[in-house]
C-alpha cells in the first residue's frame, strides 16, 4: 500500500525511478524519404531484457488484467460507443470533410504494429500528402469539436475496440506512432516500454507526461513513468489510474491539446 501511495505523491522527484539512465539521442533522419527501409532497420524487437524489470507473474497479471480488459471494453462498446460514435460522427462531418475515425499504425506489445483507432479531431489530409508531425499547442489542424474531444480524452474512446481485440489494455504505456518510435527505437529503455500491452491510459498520462515530446527531458520522464508502472502493476494501481483518468476526463485535462 505504501509503495502504491508513493506513486500518487505530488513530488515528482520521489516518483520517477532513477535506477537506470535513458542515455539516448534521437536519430536525425528524414522519415518521409525512405520510411519502409528505416522502420525495417530500427523497429526490430530484441527478446532479451536490458533495462526493464518485469513484475512477478501474479494471478492478476496472468489472467485478471486481461479479463477486466475484456469485460469493461465490451460494456463500453455496447452501452457507450454504440451511440456515441454515430452522434460524434454527425458533428464531425458537419464541421469538416473526411472519415469519422482516424486510424494510425502504432507499436503494440513486443513492437508488433497494430491499427490504433481514434475519433478524428483534425482536418483530413489526403494520404498521399500526409507526413508525420506531432500535435502542437494551439495546432491549426485541430478542429473546433476536436479541441473539446482531445481536452476530455473522448477522442481515445474507440481504443476500447483495440482493447477488446487484444491490441491494447485499459492501463499501460501509451502506444506511439511507428514513425515516432523509429526516432527512439535504438534506446533499450525506450523500446522496452513495449514488453507489455500499451494502454488507453497510463501512469505517465495521469501525472501530466502526455502529449508532444519534443524535448528529450519530456521523453525521459514518460519512459521512467512507464518503467515504474511495468514493474509495479497491480489491480489496485490500475484502478487508481483508471479513476484518476475518469476524473481528468470530467474536469478536462490541461495537458491534453
Amino acid at each position: 500500500m505504501n509503495i502504491i501511495s508513493t506513486l500518487f505523491k505530488q513530488n515528482d522527484s520521489e516518483f520517477i525511478s532513477d535506477k537506470f539512465g535513458i542515455d539516448y539521442t534521437p536519430i536525425d533522419v528524414d522519415l518521409h524519404k525512405d520510411s519502409n527501409t528505416l522502420l525495417n532497420i530500427f523497429l526490430q524487437w530484441t527478446p532479451e531484457q536490458e533495462v526493464v524489470t518485469l513484475p512477478q507473474r501474479t494471478f492478476y497479471i496472468n489472467f485478471g488484467k486481461r479479463l477486466i480488459d475484456i469485460v469493461i471494453s465490451g460494456l463500453v462498446l455496447i452501452f457507450i460507443l454504440s451511440w456515441l460514435i454515430p452522434i460524434l460522427g454527425v458533428l464531425i462531418l458537419i464541421e469538416s470533410k473526411g472519415p469519422v475515425l482516424f486510424i494510425q499504425t502504432r507499436s503494440g506489445r513486443k513492437g508488433k504494429p497494430f491499427h490504433c483507432l481514434k475519433i478524428r479531431t483534425m482536418l483530413h489530409v489526403n494520404e498521399t500528402k500526409k507526413t508525420f508531425k506531432q500535435t502542437d499547442f494551439d495546432d491549426k489542424r485541430v478542429t473546433s469539436i476536436g479541441k473539446f474531444l482531445r481536452r476530455t480524452n473522448i477522442d481515445e474512446m474507440p481504443q476500447f475496440i483495440n482493447v477488446l481485440l487484444g491490441h491494447m489494455s485499459l492501463v499501460g504505456p501509451r502506444p506511439h506512432a511507428v514513425p515516432h518510435d523509429a526516432l527512439h527505437w535504438a534506446s533499450p529503455a525506450y523500446r522496452e516500454r513495449y514488453w507489455v500491452r500499451p494502454g488507453i491510459t497510463g501512469l505517465a498520462q495521469i501525472r501530466g507526461s502526455r502529449g508532444a515530446t519534443n524535448l528529450t527531458q519530456q521523453m525521459e520522464h514518460r519512459i521512467r513513468y512507464d518503467h515504474l508502472y511495468i514493474t509495479r502493476q497491480t489491480f489496485l494501481l490500475d484502478m487508481k489510474i483508471i479513476f484518476k483518468t475518469i476524473n481528468l476526463t470530467l474536469k478536462g485535462d490541461s495537458n491534453a491539446w
